[in-house]
C-alpha cells in the first residue's frame, strides 16, 4: 500500500505552514476553493469587512458585492478567471473607515500535486492608493503645465504681436536698445557725438489742404517709408516723423565713429534726393501734382544729449541740443533739393565730401552769423564707410578707425597705456 504525501501529514498543520507568509503579508490576501469559497483569510483582508465575523464558506463573488463592485464587473472577474486561470481587477474603489481607496485586486487558480487540499484560488488585495493618488496629481500638475503652456504660447504671440506693431513706431536701432535692456527707464542721460539731420516737404501745407485724406495719407506714406528705407540702410536712427518732416541722427545708440557717422549721413540724404527726384516724377505723371515733389535738408553735427524725455505717462528716446536746433534751421533756409550742412560737418567731411561755401547766415538761437555750406556729392567713400570700434564710458571715449588690424591696434593701445603711465607717475 502506498501512501502520500497528503496522507502523511496532518492538513492543519500543512495549512498552517503554507500559510505562514500569507498570514503576514502587508496585503489583504485569501484562499477559496475552486468554487471560490473562502477557505482561509488573512486579518487585512478581513479589515476590509468589518460587519462580517466569520469568513469560512462564504463566496468570493459575494464578497465582491459587499465590497461595493458593479455586478457586470463581479461577472468579468468570475468570467475570466475560469477562462484564463487569473484575472486582475487594477482600480476595485473601496470604501474602507469611511475614507475611499483604490485596490488591485489579483486573483489566480494554485495547483499542487502533492496536496490537492491546497488547490483553489489565491488572490490578494493591493492598496494603491497612494499610487493613484500620485498619479492623480501628476495627471493634474500635467494639465495645469499644458495649459500654462498653452497660456504662455498665446501670451508670447500676443507680445510678439505688440513688439512687432511697435516696432513700427521706433527706429530699428531704439527698438532693439529697448529690448535688450541698454536703454532702460528712468534718468538716464549721455553727451554723445551726433550727426542730426532734418528735411521737410516744400510747399506741403498747400499740398495738404488741396488733396483728398485718402490720397493725402498714400503720397506721404510711400514717401516716408521710402526715406525710412534708404536711412535704415545707411545705419540712421529715425528720431520722429513731425507731419512730412523727419529728424535722423547718426552717432547713438550705435556709433562707427564722428567721420564715418558724419559720411553715412551725408551718403543718406544724396540717396535720399536722388530717389526724391523719381518719386517726383510719378508725382508730377501720374498724380497730377504739378510741382511734383521738392525737399530741403540741413544737417549739423555736434555734442547733443540723449536719452529718455517727457513724462511718466509717455517717454520719447532722442536727442536735444544746439546741433538738433541748427539741422532744423538749416533745412527751413535750404535751397529746394538741396542739403546745406554746418562748417563742422563739412571740416569732418572735407576729403570725403565736396562741398562749397553757402553763406554767412544770422540763426535764430545763435549768437554770430554761423557759416553753411552745400552739399554736393560724395568722394570715393567705400573704404571710410568701414566700421570702426568704439568705447564709450563716464571717463573715456575711444574710436578705433581701422579694426581691420586688430593685432596692430592692441600694440598701439599698450604704447599709449605706457606713455599715460609715465605722465602720471612723473
Amino acid at each position: 500500500m502506498t501512501l502520500k504525501l497528503q496522507d502523511m501529514l496532518q492538513n492543519e498543520a500543512v495549512f498552517e505552514v503554507s500559510f505562514f507568509n500569507f498570514e503576514n503579508s502587508i496585503t489583504a490576501a485569501y484562499f477559496a476553493d475552486r468554487d471560490l469559497n473562502i477557505i482561509r483569510a488573512n486579518r487585512n483582508f478581513q479589515a476590509l469587512f468589518p460587519s462580517i465575523k466569520k469568513f469560512e464558506g462564504l463566496n468570493m463573488l459575494f464578497l465582491l458585492d459587499k465590497l461595493g463592485l458593479p455586478q457586470e464587473r463581479v461577472d468579468e472577474f468570475s468570467r475570466t478567471l475560469t477562462k484564463e486561470n487569473r484575472v486582475q481587477i487594477p482600480d476595485l474603489k473601496i470604501t474602507v473607515q469611511g475614507k475611499m481607496k483604490t485596490y488591485s485586486l489579483l486573483s489566480t487558480y494554485t495547483k499542487n500535486e502533492n496536496f490537492s487540499y491546497l488547490n483553489g484560488v489565491q488572490g490578494q488585495l493591493i492598496d494603491r492608493t497612494a499610487e493613484y493618488e500620485l498619479h492623480a496629481q501628476n495627471q493634474q500638475l500635467l494639465e495645469e503645465n499644458k495649459e500654462s503652456n498653452t497660456l504662455l504660447t498665446e501670451k508670447s504671440e500676443k507680445l510678439e504681436t505688440i513688439a512687432n506693431r511697435l516696432a513700427k513706431y521706433l527706429s530699428p536701432q531704439v527698438y532693439q536698445s529697448i529690448f535688450s535692456d541698454k536703454i532702460i527707464d528712468g534718468q538716464t542721460y549721455k553727451r554723445k557725438n551726433l550727426t542730426v539731420f532734418f528735411s521737410d516737404i516744400a510747399s506741403f501745407t498747400d499740398l495738404s489742404d488741396t488733396l483728398e485724406p485718402e490720397r493725402l495719407a498714400e503720397l506721404i506714406n510711400t514717401y516716408l517709408s521710402d526715406m525710412t528705407e534708404i536711412a535704415i540702410s545707411n545705419g540712421g536712427t529715425i528720431d520722429k516723423f513731425i507731419g512730412d518732416a523727419i529728424m535722423v541722427f547718426f552717432g547713438d545708440p550705435d556709433s562707427s565713429g564722428e567721420e564715418v557717422d558724419a559720411l553715412r549721413c551725408l551718403k543718406m540724404a544724396f540717396e535720399m534726393q536722388e530717389k526724391i527726384k523719381s518719386i517726383s516724377r510719378v508725382w508730377q505723371s501720374k498724380k497730377g501734382i504739378p510741382g511734383g515733389l521738392n525737399v530741403r535738408m540741413g544737417i549739423a553735427t555736434g555734442y547733443c544729449t540723449v536719452g529718455n524725455f517727457g513724462s511718466n505717462q509717455r517717454l520719447d528716446y532722442t536727442a536735444l541740443g544746439s546741433p538738433v536746433n541748427m539741422a532744423a534751421r538749416l533745412e527751413a533756409i535750404c535751397p529746394l533739393g538741396g542739403v546745406l550742412m554746418t562748417q563742422a560737418t563739412a571740416n569732418i567731411l572735407s576729403d570725403k565730401v565736396k562741398s562749397e561755401f553757402f553763406d554767412d547766415f544770422n540763426i535764430k538761437g545763435f549768437s554770430k552769423p554761423v557759416p553753411v555750406y552745400k552739399g554736393i556729392a560724395l568722394q570715393d567713400i567705400d573704404e571710410e564707410l568701414e566700421t570702426g570700434l568704439v568705447h564709450q564710458s563716464d571717463s573715456l571715449e575711444l574710436y578705433i578707425k581701422k579694426s581691420s588690424d586688430i593685432v596692430a591696434v592692441i600694440r598701439e593701445l599698450r604704447e599709449l597705456e605706457q606713455e599715460f603711465s609715465k605722465k602720471l607717475s612723473g
